[in-house]
């Protein structure tokens, strides 16, 4: 990534006491961050104290990073409608008021996730005319990387909810990514139409009707990995469980190799030929290099990174803020979806 001059920042609030590695590798991604680029500003927001001895740990340039005092710390464990309710003074209220009063462009965290889908509709606020906000993260693949969209937010979307779900796809991929007429399919159990559940059935049409998106039809689990569709659109629980068992297998699949590789010593000395070349293809299937999953359509910016997110997957979020803004994501949406709808009369 290389470092911009002369360039208006880009304001990111980074709730430095969410996730498992929390405060430390929050910290850490911020400091790594802007000692790479000087077009962004990184606001801290965590007990002051605590996040002020880690930043003692590290140089950085001064103004690029400040400190918001937030007393409370909403836990995972915690019910996120009651938490978001009763904690005003938590890390992740506060970050995202700061989001909703236009103080910060955008709102990053490896919190609660509960919390974090409730604060952003609730707090940050959708965009008039987006149905349901869906995270999207980007899953490595063999063609490089592909969006599944919803992952979590939704598990009782409606059809319509699926159609805005991949018209925004479409405008991510295309301006974040450079995917030009992505390819738009939707998660089912076979190739044919008329097969699935009754949401599917009743989305495919619609979809395959939609002029504003390349619709390639239908893609099967298997087919994901391999990158044979750009957009992978499906409700939030089916989404859910593509993500994890696709974590899972990736971590399982290289410990394996890893284990077989010290097995014997003719083995060892494969290895030691291998690994570069190794690392190399391993590095493709690293979802931490491509940041947070962001929740779309609402007024601004917020993303989701995992629990276990480590500096390096919070520095590539706050890299992938500054792309969202300015490529305007959140303007296209009102323009190409918001705006057609309302032509429609919906």
């Amino acid at each position: 990534m290389q470092q911009s001059s002369g360039a208006v920042r880009t304001r990111i609030v980074l709730d430095a006491m969410g996730g498992d590695y929390a405060p430390a590798e929050p910290v850490k991604g911020a400091v790594d961050a802007v000692n790479v680029r000087s077009d962004i500003q990184v606001l801290l927001v965590g007990q002051e104290d605590v996040v002020r001895e880690e930043l003692a740990k590290y140089t950085y340039p001064g103004d690029q990073i400040q400190v918001v005092h937030a007393e409370e710390v909403i836990e995972t464990a915690e019910p996120p409608v009651n938490a978001i309710r009763r904690k005003k003074q938590s890390s992740i209220v506060i970050g995202m008021n700061m989001v909703k009063q236009k103080e910060a462009d955008a709102f990053v965290s490896a919190g609660s996730s509960g919390a974090i889908l409730v604060g952003g509709q609730v707090i940050v606020g959708r965009i008039k005319g987006i149905e349901r906000p869906p995270l999207a993260p980007l899953i490595p693949t063999e063609k490089g990387v592909s969006l599944l969209i919803d992952c979590g937010a939704n598990v009782d979307a409606r059809a319509s909810h699926l159609v805005q779900f991949a018209k925004m796809g479409s405008i991510y991929m295309e301006n974040v990514l450079g995917v030009k007429k992505p390819r738009v399919a939707i998660v089912n159990i076979g190739a044919e139409e008329e097969k699935g559940n009754a949401l599917v059935k009743e989305t495919f049409p619609l979809l395959k009707a939609c002029e504003d998106i390349n619709f390639v039809g239908s893609i099967e689990a298997r087919e994901i990995p391999k990158g044979e569709a750009d957009v992978i659109v499906c409700e939030a629980f089916v989404g859910n469980v593509i993500l994890k068992l696709y974590e899972g297998l990736s971590s399982t699949l290289i410990g394996a190799i890893k284990k077989g590789m010290m097995s014997t010593l003719k083995s060892k000395i494969g290895a030691a030929l291998a690994l570069p070349a190794l690392k190399s293809t391993l590095k493709t299937f690293d979802a931490t290099q491509y940041g947070g999953a962001p929740l779309l359509g609402l007024n601004g910016l917020v993303v989701k990174t995992h629990g276990s997110a480590k500096a390096k997957e919070i520095t590539n979020s706050i890299f992938q803020c500054v792309t969202f803004k300015e490529e305007d994501i959140n303007g296209k949406i009102r323009k190409n979806i918001v705006s057609s709808a309302e032509q429609e009369g919906m």
